[in-house]
């Protein structure tokens, strides 16, 4: 009887401890989860280098737009393109909040006008390279956000992206390095390392850069998604459709070349559903990392060139640089440095005494960390 009796209870302790081992797997696995996020968003601010690099693709974004388009200026946004109508009522409602309407105000006076354009282009200039960017950034989103909205017809998606990038660089700190403030920052120490203000910059910044991740992420499964449910795309000729039309193909012989063999047309159309869907997960791995990365490149440059949208792909392309680390962009401006004192004659090749080495500061680096959102996207 007694052996019958401690058959019920041994199972129950076999039940008692697979079950308490289930929640001890449960809650490590929720500890570590929770220490990885919170070291993640407060030891050190991510991607510094990949937003500078943005921040500089997007003030060369702009000041190409607005020389390309100066000669233009009045016809496309200012008096002259009264004939459709937005000047008396705009399409969109940002002319209508009053921080946003100072070119709608004086659209119609070309003298103030073209000032104002003119204001801008120098606030690109200033945005590009990282000068006061506190006291900057917002007067240039103002008026950049106005300025764009003008003339709906002659916009495109790559203009939302631009927008939505603005604002959240609001809270993060894209003139961190690369920049004119960056050397003034170097003279003159801003917040301690450690005190609250630090720390409070710290987690914007990284919370800014994981909403960043996620609006183009997004993007790029959505649209991947809503091709994938086209007869185009699911057939393979979708590529060629846009390169052969007078709107798109801006260079004809180009998209002959390109669209002339049917693999090459099939594989770029189920190609880029396929980068564009799997993009975030490629990023998990170094391997895949690198095919995306390249990837993605290649199929924004392919945009510009061949589609004539140079400004959309601009701005794609100066967005996923956050997703490269922060070391590899150091190497390359190092290889680029090196290069140029070699060019110039006062490289260490050419028998002239090297640099002194600089001490590196621990802060400093931990503060070049690859940028990855809380999905353990590592940047590369």
């Amino acid at each position: 009887m007694s052996d019958q009796g401690s058959a019920p209870s041994q199972f129950g302790a076999f039940i008692g401890s697979l079950v308490a081992a289930a929640w001890s797997a449960v809650t490590g696995t929720i500890g570590r989860a929770f220490d990885f996020v919170e070291r993640w968003l407060f030891d050190g601010k991510k991607a510094l280098y990949g937003l500078a690099v943005t921040r500089i693709v997007f003030g060369c974004t702009a000041l190409g737009l607005l020389l390309a388009n100066f000669g233009t200026r009045l016809y496309t946004f200012g008096s002259g393109s009264a004939w459709n109508g937005e000047l008396a009522e705009p399409v969109s409602d940002f002319p209508k909040v009053w921080i946003f309407g100072a070119f709608h105000a004086v659209a119609g006076n070309d003298v103030a006008f073209t000032l104002l354009y003119l204001c801008l282009m120098v606030l690109a200039v200033l945005f590009l390279l990282g000068w006061r960017f506190r006291i900057v950034h917002p007067v240039f989103f103002a008026l950049w956000v106005g300025f764009i909205e003008m003339n709906d017809m002659v916009g495109d998606q790559g203009d939302n992206m631009f927008r939505i990038a603005l604002i959240l660089m609001f809270f993060a700190d894209p003139a961190a390095r690369w920049s004119l403030d960056a050397r003034r920052r170097a003279r003159r120490e801003w917040f301690p390392v450690g005190s609250s203000g630090n720390q409070i910059g710290t987690v914007l910044h990284n919370l800014a850069l994981v909403a960043l991740t996620a609006q183009v992420t997004f993007v790029y499964a959505s649209g991947g998604l809503y091709k994938a449910q086209g007869a185009p795309w699911a057939e393979g000729y979708a590529v060629y459709n846009p390169l052969q039309t007078m709107r798109f193909g801006t260079w004809p012989i180009l998209s002959d070349i390109v669209t002339a063999w049917g693999p090459a047309v099939a594989i770029g159309t189920w190609g880029s559903i396929v980068l564009q869907v799997a993009f975030l997960l490629m990023l998990l791995s170094r391997p895949t990392r690198l095919f995306a990365l390249f990837g993605i490149l290649s199929f924004h440059i392919a945009i510009g060139v061949l589609m004539g949208l140079p400004w959309f792909s601009l701005t794609m392309i100066a967005i996923d640089s956050i997703f490269i680390r922060d070391r590899s962009w150091k190497h390359l401006s190092a290889s680029v440095s090196r290069r140029w004192r070699q060019h110039m004659g006062r490289g260490d090749d050419d028998g002239s005494p090297a640099a002194p080495t600089t001490p590196v500061d621990p802060a400093a680096e931990r503060d070049s960390e690859p940028a990855r959102s809380l999905a353990a996207t590592r940047a590369t």
